[in-house]
């Protein structure tokens, strides 16, 4: 890359707009996959179709992600063979298990709530980094960033009788579980990225867990009921804002200090819940007062963390 492009990608304000669009790429995730399962007619009682929704989108993504990649390094990418284990299992975990309790998660409960316990993902992953790899401290910044994010998570389900009604074990409890499932992942990437392009990694494990996915939905009995070209539109969609936004965030943290791309991570879940009006039947939710609340602990949790926790920014880089 030639020395103009690189200062292009470290200035300041090209470095804020880019990964507010990346956030915003990934918040729309949320109502866009609600519009899929309208668009396809996938119900919420099988969870084998929308594990097949799944599954076309990553193997798309990964695809997509590959091609992105070797394009910007100017030449094809591909796996070494000391990778190709390390590959699958990321794909299991981060792809398979995540999504799987995901969009089963997502199918039985609002966008809003989603985005907002989505949010909760750094807190889990600074835990679990902390306390059982061990790969860094526990500091009084990331204390009260989760202490905050969890109290987001309190506050949108255990009083959150406008939104639905409590918790709701297939829903915001998946959802929770795609977190934990998250988090492992990510100390795993942050391992085996020491030897190999994280586009590499990211590209070739979405394409593998994707197809896994696809299997296990039709061998199961998972259908598309309605392939309309709007939803194959939306298919599309959720598959290349998947591979544009890490490949994005990936040039971002190439050129720049982590602190200063992972600072901006807090926006995803506001995105999230700000674009959650496309979803059918979830326009009045977005300002409900116990929903903004939550929204602003879980913000709050996350700014403390990446800004005044040099080691607890790192844990936004992996999306």
């Amino acid at each position: 890359m030639s020395i103009l492009k690189e200062s292009i990608l470290k200035n300041r304000f090209v470095v804020c707009l880019l990964a507010i669009f990346c956030c915003v790429l990934w918040g729309s995730a949320f109502p866009m996959i609600k519009v899929g399962y309208a668009l396809l007619e996938i119900p919420s009682n099988e969870p084998f179709s929308q594990i097949l929704f799944a599954g076309i989108r990553f193997t798309l993504a990964g695809i997509l992600a590959v091609i992105i990649g070797s394009f910007i390094s100017k030449k094809p990418l591909f796996p070494k063979k000391t990778s190709l284990f390390n590959i699958l299992k990321l794909a299991l975990s981060q792809t398979v298990l995540q999504y799987f309790f995901f969009y089963i998660g997502l199918a039985n409960t609002t966008s809003v709530k989603s985005s907002i316990i989505k949010g909760t993902a750094t807190f889990i992953t600074i835990l679990i980094a902390c306390f059982l790899y061990k790969t860094e401290k526990f500091t009084t910044p990331k204390l009260w960033g989760c202490i905050l994010g969890f109290t987001g998570i309190i506050i949108i389900n255990i009083f959150g009788n406008s939104l639905q009604g409590g918790l709701n074990f297939f829903g915001e409890g998946f959802i929770f579980f795609s977190n934990i499932t998250s988090a492992f992942s990510t100390c795993l990437i942050k391992k085996y990225s020491q030897n190999e392009n994280p586009v590499v990694i990211s590209g070739y494990q979405f394409f593998t867990g994707g197809l896994i996915m696809v299997l296990i939905g039709v061998i199961f009995g998972g259908r598309i009921h309605n392939p309309s070209a709007q939803g194959i539109a939306v298919v599309l969609y959720l598959a290349s804002l998947s591979a544009v936004a890490y490949s994005i965030w990936g040039l971002l943290l190439k050129h720049n200090d982590v602190s200063n791309v992972a600072v901006f991570s807090f926006m995803t879940p506001v995105c999230g819940v700000l674009l959650s009006g496309l979803a059918p039947g979830e326009s009045d939710k977005i300002f409900d007062i116990k929903n903004l609340i939550a929204l602003m602990f879980v913000c709050a949790g996350i700014f403390i963390v990446n800004v005044f926790s040099d080691k607890g920014k790192k844990q936004a880089i992996t999306k």
